[in-house]
């Protein structure tokens, strides 16, 4: 036998070992993900065939036409769309914003990125406190309107109530993407910045052409990062307005939590499978728009 087939031999039996022992040390990982995501989806996907979980009758879409001719759900379920498309393009932008003015040389800029951090280490009961002393029918904004000579509002329980959580979810949130966005501006090649300084284009040429298109990757993540934020929303929601909120407030999550205290389980896992396959389509669309926007960057 050559020396070259011996080093072979010896270099694939080093390659089986390696693979081996990786697969040794991915075996918890793969364990906890197959116990506590997949089995349960699987289970979710049982469920939502069923009629309940004592009969056990399969019903196949007996489930998902009931629950999408349910009121309650489309109720829940427009709610919370509204909720998503004002709060997170929003919640986007405005970080975009703030992270391209605080790159500049703006005054107490530090200061600046401290107050906009400092939402994220509020605990949510203590921001459901301060949205209660200011929002509340009795609070301080109220207490101002009064003094203006203005009528004061139940802001909980008004059509101003969506907006009221709006308001909360973008002052939650806003600084974390906020400091995504400036990580991934600080890694765009200065090289090309300074080539576009050069031949005469000016900072709005060169954020819409060239600080864009390197963003793409980072404004989608911070979308869907939002985009799951925004169903979180429900802890405040929950802790501020109950069970059952304004009609504007009742989100996905409550109809959901409320079916859950009910067990009824077929209709929360149907739901739960609805809620699923539209974000799979809403992040599938938000991925074919990130290729087609990069495409041109990684080339």
């Amino acid at each position: 036998m050559s020396v070259k087939s011996v080093k072979k031999t010896q270099y694939s039996k080093t390659e089986r070992s390696e693979r081996r022992t990786t697969w040794y040390f991915l075996i918890p990982s793969l364990a906890g993900v197959l116990l506590f995501f997949i089995l349960p989806f699987i289970v979710i996907i049982y469920y939502s065939l069923i009629d309940n979980p004592i009969g056990h009758r399969f019903v196949f879409m007996d489930n998902f036409i009931s629950i999408l001719t349910n009121p309650a759900f489309q109720r829940a379920v427009t709610n919370t769309l509204m909720f998503s498309l004002i709060a997170v393009p929003l919640a986007v932008v405005l970080s975009l914003c703030l992270a391209v003015l605080l790159e500049t040389n703006l005054p107490l800029r530090t200061q600046f990125r401290t107050i906009f951090i400092t939402p994220m280490m509020v605990p949510v009961a203590s921001v459901v406190l301060i949205c209660q002393v200011i929002f509340h029918h009795n609070g301080a904004l109220n207490e101002l309107l009064k003094f203006l000579g203005l009528v004061p509002i139940d802001w909980f329980k008004s059509g101003y109530s969506q907006i009221v959580v709006v308001v909360l979810f973008l002052w939650k949130n806003i600084g974390y993407n906020m400091i995504l966005f400036m990580a991934a501006l600080s890694n765009i090649p200065v090289e090309i910045l300074e080539y576009a300084s050069i031949e005469g284009a000016g900072s709005f040429e060169k954020f819409f052409h060239i600080k864009l298109r390197y963003l793409s990757s980072s404004i989608l993540f911070v979308t869907i990062l939002s985009l799951i934020n925004s169903f979180k929303v429900f802890r405040e929601v929950y802790l501020l307005t109950g069970d059952y909120p304004f009609d504007s407030l009742y989100m996905l999550q409550h109809f959901m939590n409320n079916t859950f205290k009910n067990i009824d389980y077929q209709k929360l896992s149907t739901a739960a499978i609805i809620m699923c396959i539209v974000m799979i389509i809403i992040i599938g669309i938000l991925f074919i728009i990130d290729n087609k926007v990069g495409k041109d960057i990684e080339e």
